[in-house]
């Protein structure tokens, strides 16, 4: 499922709520009262308000010069948290529970079978591109067998889990899909199709790092990638095991969850 306008208003709102509780804590760490600013023959003198008096701040006070000034600072940006906050909540709840772009995948089957989309939503997009055949890469005589929960046939256990989360997720990908690189045909071990942006993503799981020779393979596929404009972190991920070292797991959900929504 794509992140949408509804996921992001949710996920702006919650990162506000977590700032201003963070700002209002350290509001609390700063001395009473507040600065304010006079000018004298083009120079800037500042001056203490606390308890209705007025107090200059002379070369001595730097110190609570700093501390007032991160404080005026403070107060703003969470007087503007607020506001803001304020509005999502509001924009939050008043927002339309559907979308032009999904109208027709909510339809029922008997009217999508004669009305034709105005706009294709994610759904159908990502079933077009999921359907498009391909070759994959063959297997060599007598290799092992892994599966996915997709009946798809994988090189590893550790390829497996992989592709099994991104499935559970809903995320389309599709296993050792081909793709010209410069001059050269190769087969990333997952397509991925980003809903959010529609992006075409590459992901690579590097299981054998304790290999030299296919560590200096997977160097030369990953300059390979880079030299034709995909470059890792952007479109090109890696995930990495060795002998020793076995797959994470513990954080791969969140690894997909931020990399491919």
């Amino acid at each position: 499922m794509a992140i949408t306008v509804l996921d992001a208003m949710r996920a702006r709102y919650r990162s506000l709520i977590s700032t201003i509780g963070l700002l209002e804590k350290k509001i609390d760490s700063f001395p009473g009262g507040h600065i304010y600013i006079r000018t004298h023959r083009g120079y800037a003198c500042y001056y203490w308000y606390y308890n209705k008096k007025d107090k200059y701040l002379g070369k001595n006070d730097t110190e609570l010069i700093r501390q007032l000034a991160e404080k005026e600072h403070v107060t703003k940006a969470l007087e503007t948290a607020l506001q803001e906050a304020e509005i999502l909540k509001k924009d939050i709840i008043e927002y339309p529970k559907n979308h032009v772009e999904n109208i027709y995948d909510s339809l029922p089957d008997a009217i999508r079978k004669y009305a034709t989309p105005l706009i294709t939503g994610d759904e159908e997009y990502a079933r077009q591109w999921l359907s498009k055949p391909f070759t994959p890469k063959p297997f060599a005589k007598g290799a092992p067998e892994f599966y996915t929960l997709k009946g798809e046939r994988v090189r590893s256990k550790s390829e497996v889990i992989i592709a099994d989360r991104l499935f559970a997720k809903g995320i389309p990908y599709k296993y050792e899909c081909p793709v010209l690189i410069g001059n050269e045909i190769i087969h990333p071990d997952l397509t991925i199709l980003r809903l959010s942006d529609r992006k075409i993503l590459y992901h690579e799981h590097c299981g054998k790092m304790g290999d030299p020779d296919y560590v200096e393979g997977m160097v030369s596929r990953v300059n390979k990638y880079a030299g034709d404009g995909i470059f890792l972190g952007d479109r090109l991920f890696l995930t990495f095991e060795s002998a020793y070292q076995p797959l994470d797991i513990s954080w791969l959900d969140d690894f997909i969850e931020k990399n491919y929504r």
